[in-house]
């Protein structure tokens, strides 16, 4: 319960915080010869646009918070109200498969209804045109696969049967199949087939490939180790030779009927305990059992079947010689191995609301959109020191969903004032989920659409518009209709903003999805900051009144679009490429409220590596950039940076953030199974900033 004392100083902090956003945006809004908006074309680099911070800071202490939401007016107001909700606790950072993201998806829902919007989707599985549902379902990989079934036995000569305890003496692998088999054991090393200096666990490669015929495989994890415990092929921790999927196809290759996996004991680097069943995913589903065990229990198979008294340390040793070929056990003892895994996948929805037209446009229609997922508490999309805290996403994407909704309002007043013969296109609101692990709520409503392509006029996309600073926004897409700019540009002027006007329909957001259906879009963002996908983007860090400016004009730009009898043409126009400037002072030294895509950009798109093996994998390269002029190539596999592994696209977040231009990184990266060095010379991110 809160003491009088605490409740006062949450209410100075909010009184604080709308006080910091209330300075010229408001007296903008409320002057009425407020000076013409400026446009300044070019592109943008959305990870690096971040306009200087003018807020005000007032004391809180005297502010009268009443008459700031008085003020701030009904379009400010509303949106924060949303804004505070939604990212609030309750919805646990809305990241799909989350029981936080169904109660948003819930409370979006709760607005279209409200707001008059008719259902914007067929039921789930039904192929008619009718429209009874607000949801548009589909399924995500990514979900946490667990475990319905493990069962390990074994059997010791001192007491009989044992049955081993699930969570700490064994777990199932996130790839095993559904299988339930008993079978003598084999010991496999580190089942590596080919490894540098002509290491191979197996002595001849033209082997018949039965040799584990009806046997369950003991494999290590890792790869040879020196008498310290550390890497035979590698100054770093591990090589891609420890990459856990070429491992169990070695065992599968010869007739394993199951696999036991077990770290080897002294190693350096290991990581402690079992893994994780959905961590331990590593490549694709097999149909056999698969299994960790602790060294302990590795041992007392080992004790059970090895005839000549072995233990694991012992059998390390052979292995990390290499040349040793499956060890089949004399014993007779079997093990049982019973598994059974669910996958996982993330059931989430799209979800969409219908404003009807009417009038000769009516069977056309407006676009527009906001994600409304998160990170969650930074599974993945999050900096690896903040995994397991929750992401508020308060402006990334509460602000765009919050957009949506208070749009939805002001629209369908306009629409039911417009006379009664006016011609007016349809609007499909929609609130899209899976952005964030890579535009696949966006992506697939436009591979299952409910509209014609060609029935859409434009698709306007908001995401990220609650850090307005210095009256100034970027909109992408200016290119993306012939003569785009020129329909837009009154809108812009009347703003009273300074538009960062980008002609590229493409970006990391939900438009790019459309763009790339040939259909003509808009992207409204306020840029990035320093709390970016971090647990600090919290619902008092955003400023409503520059919200309702970026509001207003997406109101006055979908009203256009909705009532020109003219359609847009797709244009597909190329941004021209500008000269980056400067923005921090202090030459050579990095912006310190960058999130550290500023100072450089290495210009890859990334993947994600798999299982132990290190790595981003590159699934594309942009021109004219350090990682193309350095000869980085599509399905390259960058495993380390600067002489240290490369974890994953995070670490390599961090890693670009303390490089300057000009920087040469050596970089390893795995190429049609070689390895190779290549020195990458580290080019200035682009930015587009006011001349």
């Amino acid at each position: 319960m809160f003491t009088c004392h605490a409740f006062s100083s949450i209410i100075a902090s909010i009184v604080l915080t709308i006080a910091l956003g209330f300075n010229s945006e408001v007296m903008a809004v409320m002057a009425q010869d407020a000076a013409p908006g400026q446009i300044i074309e070019g592109t943008v680099n959305p990870y690096g646009f971040q306009p200087e911070n003018d807020f005000v800071v007032v004391d809180a202490t005297t502010a009268d918070l009443g008459q700031l939401f008085e003020d701030l007016g009904p379009v400010a107001r509303e949106w924060y109200q949303h804004v505070m909700t939604l990212s609030g606790p309750y919805f646990e950072g809305r990241a799909p498969g989350s029981a936080g993201i169904e109660r948003a998806a819930d409370y979006v829902q709760f607005w279209f209804e409200r707001l008059g919007l008719e259902p914007a989707f067929p039921e789930d599985g039904e192929a008619s045109r009718t429209w009874t549902s607000y949801r548009q379902f589909l399924e995500l990989p990514g979900g946490k696969p667990t475990i319905e079934r493990a069962l390990m036995q074994y059997r010791r000569a001192e007491i009989g049967e044992q049955t081993a305890e699930i969570g700490k003496d064994f777990t199932v692998l996130g790839n095993s199949g559904t299988a339930d088999v008993s079978a003598p054991l084999a010991f496999l090393g580190y089942a590596i087939e080919e490894g540098p200096d002509g290491y191979s666990s197996f002595p001849d490669a033209d082997q018949d490939g039965e040799e584990l015929a009806g046997r369950i495989a003991i494999i290590l994890r890792y790869e040879p180790l020196d008498d310290e415990g550390r890497s035979r092929f590698t100054s770093r921790r591990f090589s891609r030779h420890a990459a856990i999927p070429p491992k169990m196809k070695a065992a599968v290759d010869r007739g394993a009927v199951g696999i036991i996996l077990v770290n080897p004991p002294g190693a350096v680097f290991a990581k402690d305990g079992l893994q994780d069943v959905a961590a331990s995913r590593a490549g694709n589903e097999l149909d056999i059992p698969v299994v960790q065990v602790t060294p302990e229990i590795a041992n007392r198979l080992i004790a059970g079947s090895d005839s000549e008294g072995r233990d694991l340390a012992a059998l390390r040793r052979i292995a990390d010689e290499g040349g040793h070929g499956s060890i089949i056990f004399s014993g007779k003892n079997e093990v049982r191995l019973a598994t059974a895994i669910d996958g996982g996948m993330n059931r989430t929805a799209n979800i969409g609301g219908v404003l009807r037209g009417r009038g000769d446009l009516a069977d056309e229609w407006v676009i527009i959109g906001g994600h409304y997922d998160h990170v969650g508490l930074g599974t993945f999309g999050a900096m690896p020191n903040n995994r397991g805290r929750l992401h508020p996403g308060a402006d990334d994407n509460a602000s765009g969903t919050g957009g949506v909704i208070v749009t939805t309002q002001l629209l369908a007043d306009r629409y039911a004032n417009a006379d009664e013969d006016a011609d007016l296109r349809s609007i499909l609101f929609i609130a899209f989920t899976g952005e964030e692990s890579g535009l696949n709520g966006s992506r697939y409503y436009v591979e299952h659409p409910t509209l014609p392509a060609g029935s859409i006029n434009v698709m306007l996309n908001m995401d990220m518009i609650g850090r307005m600073r210095s009256d100034t926004l970027a909109i992408g897409g200016t290119s993306s209709a012939d003569g785009m700019l020129e329909e837009v540009r009154p809108m812009l002027e009347k703003s009273g903003l300074t538009v960062q006007a980008d002609p590229n329909g493409r970006g990391p957001s939900d438009h790019a999805s459309f763009y790339g259906a040939g259909i003509p879009v808009l992207f409204f963002f306020t840029g990035t900051h320093d709390v970016y996908h971090q647990p600090g983007d919290y619902g008092w860090t955003v400023n409503p009144a520059g919200a309702a400016r970026v509001i207003d004009l997406v109101v006055n730009v979908a009203e256009h679009f909705a009532t020109d009898s003219e359609r847009l043409v797709f244009g597909g126009g190329r941004p021209t490429r500008v000269v980056s400037k400067p923005t921090n002072k202090d030459a050579g030294k990095p912006d310190p409220n960058d999130r550290g895509y500023a100072p450089v950009r290495l210009g890859v798109r990334p993947g994600m590596g798999a299982g132990d093996e290190p790595g981003v994998k590159i699934e594309g390269v942009s021109e004219n950039t350090s990682a193309s002029e350095a000869g980085l190539r599509k399905g390259d596999v960058i495993i380390a940076w600067g002489g240290e592994d490369l974890i994953d696209v995070m670490d390599m977040v961090t890693r670009l953030r303390a490089q300057q231009p000009g920087d040469v990184v050596e970089m390893v990266v795995v190429r049609d199974g070689e390895e190779m060095t290549i020195p990458v010379t580290m080019k200035a991110s682009e930015k587009v900033i006011e001349n």
